[in-house]
């Protein structure tokens, strides 16, 4: 059971809201990002690009594949959006993404968890990954099996670029099935 936030805090919905703005916003593929206002900071905020081969989740019936009449259901990213704030040497963004989970032939569970990775890479020959974290929500599903679900992911923090290479950032999403699988336990040696 979740215990609800003091009445003082934003609701997920309304940072989301806050993110996104009135417009709609489809994903992009590396569209750059809209120019900062004279005065302000030389912050650029990467664009967000959902990654190759990780736009959607589906998931099978236990032992088969998710295809056909197998399929529980499917995820896939609808919106996205993206805001930095810059404090020192660190650059703070939030991701908003937003999609929907549709139940497949084979039935979906009353909730679904939707595992979902964030990662700042530097783009270009040899991709350099900045910063990294995996996020997950649940989704509860209803009888019509077509469900929205929302993230912000608040807490992505990485090193300012040097000169002219933030130019080159990069802001990726996409589902992360790995995410779901617990952490390895790390067993220390005894000296």
């Amino acid at each position: 059971m979740f215990a609800s936030p003091p009445a003082s805090a934003q609701s997920l919905g309304d940072r989301f809201k806050s993110l996104f703005g009135g417009k709609s916003e489809e994903p992009t593929q590396g569209a750059p990002p809209p120019p900062a206002p004279d005065g302000e900071n030389d912050l650029s905020c990467p664009p967000v690009s959902i990654r190759a081969g990780a736009s959607t989740y589906a998931v099978a019936a236990p032992g088969k594949q998710p295809i056909g009449n197998d399929l529980r259901y499917q995820a896939t990213i609808t919106r996205t959006a993206r805001e930095c704030t810059k404090t020192g040497d660190q650059i703070a963004a939030r991701i908003g993404i937003q999609g929907r989970v549709i139940a497949g032939p084979a039935g979906a569970p009353s909730t679904v968890e939707i595992p979902l990775r964030v990662a700042v890479v530097q783009g270009g020959v040899q991709e350099k990954t900045i910063a990294t974290k995996t996020y997950r929500t649940t989704v509860p599903m209803s009888e019509d099996g077509s469900e929205p679900f929302t993230l912000v992911a608040e807490d992505m923090v990485y090193p300012v670029p040097p000169g002219a290479a933030g130019d080159s950032y990069i802001l990726y999403i996409g589902f992360d099935p790995q995410a779901l699988k617990p952490e390895p336990k790390v067993v220390r040696k005894k000296k």
